[in-house]
């Protein structure tokens, strides 16, 4: 009886044994092939400054996330004390009729977000020349369910806003841009005025104001999304 509990034993520990070793295998040929977890990604500079208002849900969410990309990176208020500037060029917002009923009612919207920006380092060369990042989802609507539809295409909006917001850190965070930064005197300059100065986010050469809420015809005043 105690020879077939120890031939057990040794089984068990064979098995964990293989699978530790199968395991180290395996993360020996993921690093041969170049492969790495995720985690932070440094960007090539240490100070960022952009015309993105902290206050707004956008512009905290992107703070976070690039701080959580790069723990190194730290906004500033001036401009003139950054080492690279992210310029918001643009951001709208749409929601457009996709399809409607015999009875002329819209059965789907569809849900549209356009997000411009370029990123330059101090002395104006252009890293990112202007770049346009895009999000489109479409919806079902019923107008039977007014309140509840629009609470669904304000959540369907954050979940399409906090994506924009990954794209932009990823390209922040691409090679292309380390090396840019390494070696801007072959970049081109930003054109005189094309930067909105601190805090301005009025129409501009792209004729596109911030955001303003949108709302579905129909919707009782004040409940625009």
């Amino acid at each position: 009886m105690p020879y077939r509990h120890l031939a057990h034993s040794l089984a068990l520990i064979s098995r964990h044994w293989l699978r530790g070793l199968a395991g180290l295998t395996l993360i020996a040929l993921l690093s041969a092939c170049g492969f790495h977890l995720r985690g932070a990604t440094p960007l090539p500079f240490d100070t960022l400054y952009t015309n993105i208002a902290e206050n707004s849900a956008f512009g905290a969410q992107l703070r976070r996330a690039i701080v959580a990309a790069s723990p190194n990176t730290r906004f500033v208020e001036d401009p003139q004390q950054a080492q690279a500037r992210l310029t918001q060029l643009a951001n709208n917002q749409g929601l457009r009729e996709v399809s409607l009923d015999p009875r002329g009612q819209v059965e789907e919207y569809e849900l549209n977000l356009e997000f411009v920006f370029q990123l330059t380092d101090a002395k104006g060369h252009l890293i990112l020349p202007p770049t346009t990042l895009q999000s489109t989802r479409e919806i079902p609507y019923d107008p039977s369910i007014l309140q509840a539809k629009q609470g669904e295409i304000s959540s369907l909006f954050v979940e399409m806003q906090q994506n924009l917001i990954d794209r932009i850190v990823r390209r922040l965070a691409s090679p292309e841009v380390a090396k840019a930064y390494a070696d801007p005197e072959s970049l081109p300059m930003t054109e005189p005025g094309r930067t909105p100065p601190a805090g301005n986010l009025s129409p501009n050469r792209y004729g596109s104001p911030v955001p303003t809420p949108l709302s579905i015809p129909g919707a009782a005043p004040g409940t625009g999304l």
